[in-house]
């Protein structure tokens, strides 16, 4: 107790009291903080560079990127003309079964994909996947049409409708001939037959519409 009577004298002698010398403290740190937060120079080093889970985002996506470069044909990939080092990492990538070392050489391709420009890469990625979904669906087309010629015996003056051009009788003969080989369970050519006539007829028709 005489101690902590000893040290207020003592601060009072200098002129303030612990509570006074407290509050001049805290006030002082408050300054400094405001100081600090208002200063341009701190914000400039809090805004430099990505975060660390954005630098990790583009990372992924620079390997999703070279995941579908793996995937191409070598005639597709050279249309890159991508640096040769990344072509090889590419090439090493192919026959890769062991997903760890698949992994480890994917995180390769994606820092070699660091330095060059891989927007015109997605983009004709992009271009070509769409080419391929519409392909696709206009196959599906097809095979939905042949199915329902072989199985609906009105389905075929519904054809003749949507595609006034198409031979009617070549069809007819067609349609009868797969049928036959079906209950006989012999080779399906004229099945085959079936589906590049209408995928001859059907193609015209796309072809116009597309001009």
């Amino acid at each position: 107790f005489k101690k902590e009577v000893f040290q207020s004298q003592k601060n009072k002698s200098n002129g303030i009291t612990r509570i006074e010398s407290a509050m001049i403290a805290a006030s002082w740190h408050r300054i400094t903080q405001v100081t600090v937060q208002n200063n341009p120079e701190n914000d400039h080093k809090q805004d430099d560079g990505p975060s660390k889970t954005q630098r990790k985002k583009d990372m992924h996506a620079l390997q999703e990127i070279g995941e579908q470069l793996v995937e191409l044909d070598q005639k597709k990939l050279i249309q890159f003309n991508l640096p040769e080092i990344l072509i090889d990492a590419i090439n090493l990538a192919r026959p890769m079964n062991k997903h760890g070392a698949r992994r480890r050489q994917m995180q390769y391709i994606g820092k070699l994909m660091r330095n060059i420009d891989v927007l015109p890469i997605q983009e004709k990625l992009d271009s070509w996947q769409q080419v391929s979904v519409h392909q696709t669906a206009r196959l599906h087309q097809l095979e939905r049409w042949r199915e329902r010629l072989l199985s609906d015996e009105h389905a075929l003056t519904e054809f003749a409708q949507k595609y006034p051009a198409a031979d009617l009788q070549h069809l007819r003969l067609l349609i009868r001939n797969a049928q036959k080989e079906k209950a006989a369970e012999k080779p399906p050519k004229s099945f085959r037959l079936l589906f590049q006539e209408l995928q001859v007829i059907i193609t015209e028709v796309w072809f116009l519409c597309e001009r």
